[in-house]
């Protein structure tokens, strides 16, 4: 039997602690927000054996101020797997009155040994497919797919692995 893809649902209240000096969501917490929520999907679809680390923000688009008060959900989802990595998308679900995403984005993660070395994701791992809520970021990950890393550039440039 095939695994069903996982989707996990985060709350947050914004508080004046994740504020900028408007009274609105900070893009640091706005981030913060946006990475547990993509590490809990990813760790929940990979199971026990999750490791992840946070290899790149992919991309990260923030569509609408949210006030102080305002209760967010932000969903999240595998949508791309390959051997050690997956990608995570995250929708902020539309504000009341609204109907777009408030913020939606793609987050890059690896699996690492306990030397924090990369290795195979453990067992299959479910990706969202065509589900409608997952389209765009579908499309979005498709076009940035051809952005490689710039590890090699740094190696070219003389900095040693670790």
């Amino acid at each position: 039997m095939p695994l069903a893809p996982i989707e996990t649902t985060s709350h947050r209240l914004v508080l004046p602690a994740d504020a900028n000096h408007h009274g609105t969501l900070y893009a640091g917490s706005l981030l913060r927000y946006a990475l547990e929520t993509a590490y809990a999907a990813g760790c929940r679809s990979t199971g026990p054996g999750a490791n992840l680390m946070l290899r790149r923000v992919v991309n990260l688009e923030c569509r609408r101020s949210v006030p102080v008060g305002s209760l967010v959900e932000i969903r999240g989802a595998v949508i791309h797997v390959r051997q050690c990595y997956l990608v995570v998308g995250v929708v902020g679900m539309p504000l009341a009155g609204h109907t777009l995403p408030w913020m939606d984005g793609l987050l890059g993660f690896v699996q690492v040994d306990t030397a924090g070395l990369p290795v195979e994701l453990p067992g299959e791992i479910q990706t969202v497919g065509q589900a409608p809520l997952w389209q765009p970021l579908l499309s979005r990950h498709e076009k940035l797919a051809q952005n490689r890393g710039a590890t090699a550039d740094w190696i070219d440039a003389g900095f040693d692995r670790e």
